[in-house]
């Protein structure tokens, strides 16, 4: 009798040998099940769509949605902005601060004794000390005006008392020492500032931790700081998961992701839209403007009439349509020099634009003429440099826009796209020789956030030589401007009244194009609780102490 195994063997053979077709594949569909894995009260995971480095909240360079969010919980700060961006004393890491002497003006600041790192070295006077010397000589820094007034710090109480003196009374200190690094970690790093939370926070001072940054697999993990002296947070884990809008969409609407905070274009919004009402959706302005700086420090813009004539010939809309691509930033564009759309007292100020006409006859009045449908300046064409940050594309693509504008308008340009850093650091910073790339326009993310007094001195002030400090990226200087700058940073004059002053005056100066204000978009499942856009220029990650999920 044949077996099983040998009928089988034959019908094999059978089949391998007979020219008959195959048998029609028969499909199942087969009934889905439960994921395996049970969701977890204890976590939330954020769909985002960059985890670019680096991640120092003080450096021009590295400003981005992630950098703001892990700088929210992962850095301890003396003042945070509340819900009307009042600067508010934290009081999970400072007992008190104030101005105890008007003469010298000295601000005294008494940190918690239990407040520390999470190596468990000591919050103290030494972080300070650092951040104060870094932001007061570095270039391409944020804000770095109102350290650049400092003059002395001391420490007392083994550093947990901290005395900074000022060399002119500063009604804005209050916007210092907001992100405190880990001096005793970085001071002697490798490579120094430049390096300094390229790759991650090798310590916390705040809520959570970071305990994985996986680039390759665009995933950053934080985890409760089991040595934060305050109150636990409700959350065990956030995980920032990239993604891109599609994937993050996806994610939503199966429950994978409980938050996104991305940038989207017209089309991305569109597909967030229909995850409502599972899911709330909001718009958080970053604290950055997009600008197009005109650098009078080099010798083809040191001219006032070729800055105006070149800033006629862009067309602002267009250049924001191209960095925003229909999305939710193109809804704040940026009409004033100082404040942003979202400041409190923001008025637009903008002149009307584009005008060819002004352009032509500006460039006619400083001695060029229309060579081949090209301006030259005798025998040489104006052949202007573009440079844009190589890992932020939508300022690459807004810098073609210029470049195209300004073609059509008779100058030549070539576009540079370095990283970040060069740009910033290298070729848009002070140095006693020239760099060997001079960068006449610069499409660049400008800080919008903090004191507004000391932005309009970062942005455009002098470099000072007691201490050395840089100077703004756009390399301008003017006396007169910088009068007006110094009574308002000192408090000699009010805001209100300065911008009166200044805003027409930097407009005809021609050196800066503000063009609009970036912005993400909030998404939020119905299972998050304690979740908010945040604070004004803060954002959501300054309200995840509050967050809670619940399973549905």
């Amino acid at each position: 009798m044949r077996t099983w195994a040998a009928l089988a063997a034959a019908a094999a053979c059978l089949a391998g040998c007979t020219n008959a077709p195959p048998p029609p594949l028969v499909t199942t569909e087969v009934a889905r099940t439960a994921p395996t894995r049970q969701p977890n009260p204890g976590e939330a995971v954020v769909g985002v769509d960059s985890l670019r480095g680096g991640y120092n909240p003080h450096k021009l360079s590295d400003q981005s949605t992630i950098t703001t969010a892990l700088a929210s919980v992962l850095l301890p700060s003396v003042f945070r902005p509340a819900a009307d961006g009042t600067p508010t004393l934290d009081r999970t890491l400072m007992v008190s601060a104030e101005v105890t002497k008007a003469e010298p003006y000295t601000v005294t600041y008494r940190l918690r004794p239990e407040a520390s790192w999470s190596d468990s070295a000591p919050i103290a006077a030494e972080d300070f000390v650092y951040l104060w010397e870094q932001l007061r000589e570095e270039p391409g820094v944020v804000d770095g005006a109102g350290y650049a007034l400092i003059e002395n710090i001391s420490a007392r109480e083994a550093g947990r008392v901290v005395e900074v003196t000022f060399a002119k009374p500063y009604p804005g200190w209050r916007s210092l020492f907001t992100g405190l690094l880990p001096a005793h970690l970085l001071k002697d790093i490798p490579g120094g500032w430049a390096n300094v939370l390229r790759d991650g926070f090798p310590v916390s001072g705040g809520p959570f931790a970071m305990k994985g940054l996986d680039r390759d697999r665009g995933e950053v993990v934080l985890e409760r700081n089991d040595r934060y002296w305050e109150e636990p947070v409700p959350l065990d884990r956030i995980i920032l998961r990239r993604g891109d809008v599609n994937g993050i969409a996806g994610a939503l609407r199966a429950g994978h992701n409980q938050i996104a905070l991305t940038t989207l274009d017209a089309e991305g919004s569109a597909a967030f839209a229909s995850l409502r009402p599972a899911a709330t959706t909001q718009t958080v302005p970053r604290p950055t403007v997009a600008t197009v700086l005109l650098r009078p420090v080099t010798s083809a813009m040191s001219d006032q009439r070729v800055r105006a004539a070149v800033a006629a010939l862009v067309d602002r809309a267009a250049v924001v349509r191209a960095g925003t691509d229909g999305g939710q930033a193109g809804t704040l564009p940026a009409n004033a020099q100082v404040l942003a759309p979202s400041a409190p007292g923001y008025t637009a100020t903008a002149p009307a634009g584009p005008d060819p006409a002004l352009a032509e006859s500006l460039f006619t009045e400083a001695g060029y003429t229309r060579v081949n449908g090209s301006w030259a300046l005798g025998d040489a064409p104006l052949n202007l440099v573009i440079g844009a940050p190589e890992e932020q594309p939508e300022y690459v693509a807004m810098a073609r826009e210029v470049q195209r504008q300004l073609s059509a308008g008779g100058v030549r340009s070539r576009l540079v796209t370095p990283s970040g850093e060069g740009l910033f650091t290298d070729l848009l910073a002070p140095r006693a020789t020239a760099p060997a790339t001079q960068v006449d326009l610069a499409v660049v993310p400008q800080p919008a956030a903090g004191d507004p007094a000391t932005v309009l001195a970062t942005r455009f002030g002098c470099a000072r030589t007691e201490p050395a400090t840089p100077a703004n990226p756009a390399g301008f200087c003017d006396p007169t401007v910088q009068q007006t700058i110094d009574a308002t940073l000192t408090g000699a004059m009010a805001l209100p009244d300065a911008l009166t002053q200044l805003e027409p005056a930097l407009w005809d100066l021609a050196v800066a194009i503000p063009l609009y204000q970036e912005a993400d978009t909030l998404v939020v499942r119905r299972e998050m609780t304690g979740v908010t856009v945040g604070p004004p220029f803060v954002g959501p990650f300054a309200t995840a102490p509050l967050w809670r999920r619940t399973i549905q």
